[in-house]
């Protein structure tokens, strides 16, 4: 039957409808021929098309190539400007310029080889790339947010098939966010833990919904699954800045995205996914608000979500806010324990 559920990081609520699909078979995608632009000899993003992309900001150098690189995205969503502009527009409204950073991080030379497909070593380089690029970005006082996300296939925003991930800047905390770090606020001052901690605590003494539990990292399909085999990745150690990772718990999370991704190619094929990064906002001190956000370290903690897209959005969700998911949590992190897990490309 179907029900409504409602997790306590936010306030969404989702409608797990069961009835409406029943097994993994049902969500898997057949890989599409690519188109010729797609291709590796066509490709921007290949080794040899660099003179294809804006001049790269960041470079990891390999004895036969570069392995990640970082380019200026060609068509920014926000760039730069001498001034943020903020005005107001007929008393009510509020503009400001678009400000901000687009960056695109080139993940592997390697044009058929994915995150979920990826050697341990090369997933840990571009993890590299992630941090030095949000550390880098932060410096800027007007950058407020970066948001790191991947869009893997057509259906999930991708118009290159090379495995690539953005970076985006912008000059406020985004809604979505912002609510996300007031709950957790609240959550601490009432109770003095941090409510990420605790679901993951309650997560991993009910076990219906974790994945997997390794190398530091706990993997497990949200209470309020939005979409089918929607999952959450956290680290297992309180923290709120995913750019204070040592090495060796990069490699820890470099291992954990390639074996998660990899279960779902095993279990669903190549499916379109978005992959976004939820970490602490930016901590620049705010103009005559100067304890904004100052119980982050520890009231938040930071996470990945990876939303497969296997099920349209349409004008209920849109109407309404609920979403609709088909796939029982409980189940859909059941098939994905039983995958067994395919070997990685090479390095």
């Amino acid at each position: 039957m179907p029900e409504l559920r409602r997790g306590p990081t936010s306030n969404r609520w989702v409608i797990v409808a069961p009835e409406r699909a029943k097994r993994p078979s049902d969500f898997e995608r057949k890989p599409a021929p690519a188109s010729t632009e797609e291709k590796p000899g066509a490709c921007p993003f290949c080794p040899g098309n660099e003179h294809l992309t804006p001049p790269e900001i960041y470079r990891i150098q390999g004895p036969d190539g570069w392995r990640v690189r970082v380019v200026p995205n060609k068509f920014p969503a926000l760039q730069d400007y001498h001034e943020l502009g903020r005005e107001s527009v007929d008393g009510v409204f509020d503009r400001m310029h678009g400000v901000g950073a687009h960056e695109v991080i080139l993940e592997t030379p390697d044009h058929n080889c994915g995150l979920a497909d990826m050697a341990e070593e090369q997933a840990k380089l571009v993890l590299d790339a992630y941090i030095a690029r949000i550390q880098d970005l932060m410096k800027n006082p007007w950058f407020r947010y970066i948001l790191l996300f991947k869009n893997h296939g057509k259906e999930a925003g991708a118009s290159l098939a090379h495995p690539h991930s953005q970076i985006i800047a912008t000059p406020i905390v985004p809604q979505e966010v912002r609510s996300s770090l007031q709950t957790a606020r609240a959550y601490y001052r009432s109770k003095e833990r941090c409510l990420f901690c605790d679901v993951m605590l309650g997560e991993i003494r009910s076990g219906e919904r974790i994945v997997e539990l390794v190398d530091g990292y706990v993997v497990s399909t949200p209470y309020a699954s939005r979409f089918p085999f929607e999952l959450v990745v956290y680290p297992r150690t309180h923290s709120h800045d995913f750019t204070t990772l040592s090495p060796e718990q990069r490699y820890g999370l470099a291992r954990t995205l390639v074996r998660t991704l990899g279960r779902l190619k095993a279990l669903l094929g190549d499916v379109p996914y978005n992959f976004v990064l939820k970490t602490t906002p930016n901590p620049v001190p705010r103009p005559g608000q100067p304890d904004y956000w100052s119980t982050l370290p520890y009231d938040y903690h930071w996470r990945i979500a990876i939303l497969p897209r296997l099920t349209q959005v349409a004008g209920f969700e849109w109407g309404t806010g609920f979403y609709i998911n088909p796939m029982p949590p409980e189940d859909a992190a059941r098939y994905l324990r039983e995958v067994k897990l395919p070997e990685s490309c090479a390095s």
